[in-house]
């Protein structure tokens, strides 16, 4: 691990990258504990330790790192930078002029790239009057949301959210890693030791349950690590333009194809049912207060039932299917395979490879829905059935998703990096 470490340091141009993703990273987390101009971050702290009232919002806040707690400027996250990137990436199937742009290689993903930046700013002033006004249905005065006296958090919240996505691209750009996946992966982490120490300052009533979710945890990290490098080989034989075999290749087909987006998609909506039941908590009509009763009965985050685990589960299954059946193209993969002079062993080219490439996904799927359905679930069913609440957990399933994920990147992309440099110097 030393020679490792030191084998990384002496390469000068992967030192400064690193160093200055640190510096990065550590600008995001003080920029995270500065309070919105004018508001009261301990009334909101009040709000969120509310069991009732904070719900809604807890898995937001632990996405954001505290961000949310701190009534930060960065309050949001990268929340509208992501919902952009998904919303561009949705519509690559649908405006045959982004579809064209998509298959431009590097010079169309930056035009896309620029519209996800340009589409993320309307996205943050509109999310972040939905949260404000979300707030101030509580008894508890964060903020003045009266117009036009909104506007100003509206635009700090904003400010705040473009700084994020700016510095992510900084990090993508001149850093290592990922730049926006490194930003969740602090924002995640960040929170790991105040929650440790609050279970140890709580005392033994607690402790207990966070002994045992703690060893599963460590057994759902070693099967994440696994999951997310799985894959099926589909072989592939070139023909050959001379005398001899043909070449013999494979394509890699990834059992989680769809990465943390299904669980992305699953937390917006199911915390959807319960923001409307805030914004209708003060309707007197009976047939609206026993909807509102009913969403806070069963589809509390905060208080899970069996229903909301199931719901969840069933949501993050079907948006696997989802996504992976908008970004993975089975006829485009076998045409290409076709033009190239390549075919499956046993099976004709054309629509008959990409019959079998449908098919290979689709179990795929079925299996790689299942497991980060589990996955996701399985931090809610302590919450369920032991002592631990939702804030008591150090880590969810998605994030712990997140974190593997985000890691073994970082560890290619260095090796990659260290790689380049011992060839630079045998050249």
């Amino acid at each position: 691990m030393i020679t490792y470490l030191k084998q990384i340091w002496r390469s000068e141009e992967l030192r400064k990258r690193i160093l200055l993703t640190i510096g990065l990273l550590l600008i995001y987390r003080i920029v995270a504990h500065i309070p919105v101009p004018g508001s009261d971050p301990i009334a909101l702290r009040q709000f969120l330790g509310n069991r009732d009232a904070g719900g809604a919002l807890g898995v937001f806040s632990a996405l954001t790192g505290g961000a949310l707690n701190q009534f930060s400027v960065m309050l949001l996250g990268l929340s509208p930078y992501i919902n952009a990137s998904i919303i561009i990436q949705l519509c690559t199937v649908i405006f045959p002029k982004l579809e064209a742009l998509s298959k431009e290689g590097a010079q169309g993903q930056q035009v896309l790239n620029r519209y996800t930046r340009w589409l993320t700013l309307p996205l943050a002033f509109v999310q972040s009057y939905g949260f404000l006004i979300l707030l101030s249905q509580s008894n508890v005065k964060i903020v003045d949301v009266t117009f036009p006296f909104v506007l100003a958090p509206m635009l700090f919240v904003t400010a705040g959210s473009l700084f994020l996505m700016w510095l992510g691209e900084i990090i993508t750009e001149k850093g290592i890693g990922n730049g926006i996946s490194l930003l969740i992966f602090a924002g995640i982490v960040a929170d790991i030791p105040q929650t440790v120490s609050a279970l140890f300052i709580a005392g033994q009533s607690t402790q207990g349950a966070f002994y045992l979710f703690a060893i599963v945890s460590l057994a759902t990290l070693v099967a994440v690590v696994l999951f997310t490098d799985a894959h099926r080989l589909i072989p592939i034989t070139y023909a050959n333009q001379g005398a001899g075999r043909g070449v013999q290749a494979s394509i890699p087909i990834r059992l989680n194809q769809a990465g943390m987006v299904p669980i992305i998609f699953a937390i917006s909506l199911i915390a959807f049912p319960t923001i409307i039941a805030q914004f209708l908590a003060t309707a007197k009509r009976p047939f609206v207060q026993d909807i509102v009763n009913f969403i806070n009965l069963n589809l509390d985050s905060q208080n899970p039932t069996l229903l909301y685990i199931l719901l969840y589960f069933l949501l993050v299954m079907g948006f696997t299917y989802f996504y992976v059946s908008v970004t993975f193209k089975p006829d485009e993969l076998a045409e290409t395979i076709q033009k190239r002079g390549g075919f499956i062993p046993g099976v004709r080219p054309g629509a008959p490879t990409a019959s079998v490439l449908t098919r290979v996904s689709n179990r795929l799927n079925l299996w790689g829905g299942i497991f980060l359905g589990l996955v996701a679930v399985t931090p809610l069913l302590f919450t369920r059935f032991s002592s631990l609440s939702t804030n008591d957990l150090v880590i969810s399933g998605s994030g712990l998703i997140i974190i593997v994920g985000v890691v073994m990147e970082l560890i290619r992309q260095i090796n990659a990096q260290m790689l380049a440099h011992d060839y630079e110097k045998l050249v």
